[in-house]
């Protein structure tokens, strides 16, 4: 057989592998950004729920929201306002008896 086919054959089975494994790879980086957008968007809204809720959390929002900087990002949030916990009623001290 002649040595010149064979290593063409093995140079294009080779680049056919490579061309595999970019695909792979690509396809496992896709994999990764989606995960790590689904957990972006799970916890924001764990965030915005318990600004609903909590003072505490409706401060941190405020906070974060901010600390926008890139235009594009405040132009997604464009008439938006984060979340407000409804008031809270004060806690009343404790009636004392008056003893005569």
């Amino acid at each position: 057989m002649d040595y010149a086919k064979k290593r063409e054959e093995a140079l294009k089975q080779v680049e056919q592998a490579k061309a595999r494994l970019a695909a792979l790879d690509a396809r496992a980086n896709q994999a990764a950004r989606k995960a790590d957008t689904k957990r972006k968007i799970v916890l924001g809204g764990l965030l915005l729920d318990a600004a609903e809720k909590d003072e505490k959390f409706a401060r941190v929002v405020s906070a974060l929201m901010g600390r926008i900087t890139r235009e594009q990002d405040r132009k997604a949030f464009s008439g938006w306002a984060p979340p407000v916990p409804p008031e809270q009623p004060q806690p009343r001290a404790p009636e004392t008896a008056a003893h005569e």
